[in-house]
């Protein structure tokens, strides 16, 4: 009873009251932009008071973490739990807070102006962070003013003759030398810095400007946030909204528009549509914040910072796109998907995952297992009710309606690769390491209606059974993994 009411002291003292009197200045209304511009300076006074109420709300929570409740009252018990549920959450929430009111002001260009590359990833042709980056643009930041100042296509970029940076040999060898020629290409890795670097280079190369940052978005993403900002009118008439965008970027702006120019220009008016309404402020700064924090948990949105000091809060706050990392409880895994059908199919691609551990051998290590169940629900007639521009027209061998696919299952360092099933079955597959990552790398091509089930195994290093979790590219549609109860007699040895 003493430490936890010397806990709610010390959070109540170092934490809320000063939370409460910076209440009146700072709030969710500071995020929001007014007349194309973020105020700073509110931001910058707040970081003190909230560095102090996330330190404070912190140590709380070790402080509560801590004690032994073994023998005590199951109503002190259950005071304990829920006092370390709330301080843990609060925790988070704080740290996240005040990391922003130090990064917001320098990456807004408060010291200096900041130009940054923003790739719409096109999930309809998947890449291990989303998909292709059919669409570019360049968004200046100045003292909190942020304009759109550039956009562009890959048409604009040719083929370059040789890697515009030095790959790590691993990228070279999972994904081939056309990860750092190819813009559509830079993110067949799934670790987002060496792609936004890459992304870097390629636009100095073509337009001589070196960006200070480079931010990944989907169209998932953007109809989160156009339930902040409400339906967007664009200059083909239609209307954007949180529940056509999906559907209208990712397959009628193909069945309309024939022409790659076309579906470019019908691209960057969206794109700039949804800007423009979002600099003006014509936005609810509570659901812009809740879209902002749903689109980053589903690695949606993604960002890469020139500066290794912000780089690093960024990464501490997972908007980096980094290999995933686990912890005392939580065994992680990446799943990462490239399209080769090299088409826009993969909005019929339905994919489900499941995971999870079982203690199968003698010397009590968990085996691990993730679960793919694919299938191909593009109509039968594909041929002839898709257009070439989907279907990908019979080219690079893959028959129209087909669907064909990478698969890179990530396990973590020290665990040991089992091998790849699909239906049951054992089959080969590419075993490599990506920065010290256990990679299980697969092709497969399906047919429409055809549908398959993959299983990544991989060995425990230690006899700790954690949780087991999965980062995967993110899809046309939200994915949550589900748990596998995994049956000792379909473990692989």
């Amino acid at each position: 009873m003493r430490e936890i009411t010397s806990a709610a002291d010390d959070v109540s003292q170092n934490g809320i009251v000063p939370l409460s009197n910076l209440a009146g200045s700072v709030g969710v209304s500071s995020f929001k932009p007014v007349d194309g511009r973020i105020q700073l300076q509110p931001l910058i006074d707040s970081q003190g008071t909230l560095d102090g109420a996330a330190q404070a709300v912190d140590a709380a929570a070790t402080r509560v973490d801590a004690i032994d409740s073994t023998g005590t009252l199951q109503p002190l018990v259950d005071a304990r739990a829920r006092l370390s549920k709330y301080l843990n959450e609060a925790s988070s929430g704080l740290q996240i807070l005040s990391d922003a009111s130090r990064l917001l002001p320098s990456m807004l260009g408060n010291e200096a102006p900041r130009n940054y590359l923003v790739l719409f990833q096109n999930n309809a042709e998947l890449r291990s962070t989303g998909g292709i980056s059919g669409a570019m643009a360049i968004v200046r930041a100045e003292a909190g003013s942020i304009t759109l100042v550039q956009q562009a296509s890959t048409t604009q970029f040719d083929t370059f003759p040789a890697p515009v940076v030095d790959l790590p040999a691993d990228t070279r060898t999972l994904y081939g030398p056309n990860t750092a020629r190819y813009i559509q290409d830079v993110n067949f890795t799934p670790y987002f810095p060496l792609s936004a670097q890459i992304a870097r280079e390629m636009w100095s190369q073509r337009f001589g400007l070196q960006v200070d940052g480079v931010i990944s978005i989907d169209p998932v993403a953007l109809s989160y946030l156009l339930k902040a900002t409400g339906p967007v009118q664009l200059a083909t008439g239609d209307q954007l909204t949180s529940e056509n965008a999906v559907t209208l970027l990712l397959q009628d702006v193909y069945a309309r528009y024939p022409d790659t120019a076309q579906q470019d220009a019908f691209f960057a008016s969206a794109a700039s549509a949804v800007f423009q309404k979002l600099a003006a402020g014509a936005v609810d700064p509570a659901a812009l914040v809740s879209s902002l924090a749903h689109a980053t948990s589903e690695n949606r949105l993604l960002i890469w910072s020139a500066s290794d000091t912000e780089q690093k809060v960024l990464s501490e706050n997972g908007v980096a796109g980094e290999l995933p990392v686990g912890s005392d409880n939580d065994q992680a895994f990446g799943l990462y998907f490239n399209d080769s059908t090299t088409a826009k199919m993969d909005p019929y691609l339905k994919v489900d995952i499941s995971a999870g551990s079982a203690v199968c051998r003698n010397d009590g290590l968990p085996v691990n297992a993730i679960q793919v169940t694919l299938t191909n629900t593009a109509p039968i007639d594909s041929a002839t009710a898709l257009p070439d521009y989907v279907t990908g027209g019979g080219g690079f061998g893959v028959p129209e309606g087909n669907i064909r696919t990478n698969i890179a299952a990530y396990g973590a360092p020290g665990l040991f690769n089992l091998g790849v099933a699909r239906d049951g079955a054992r089959i080969p597959y590419e075993a490599a390491l990506d920065s010290g990552y256990g990679v299980s790398k697969v092709a497969l091509e399906l047919t429409p209606g055809q549908s398959t089930v993959l299983t990544f195994q991989f060995l425990g290093q230690d006899k700790t059974q954690r949780h087991v979790t999965v980062q995967h590219t993110p899809f046309v549609y939200p994915l949550e993994t589900t748990s596998l109860a995994l049956d000792c007699a379909d473990a692989l040895q």
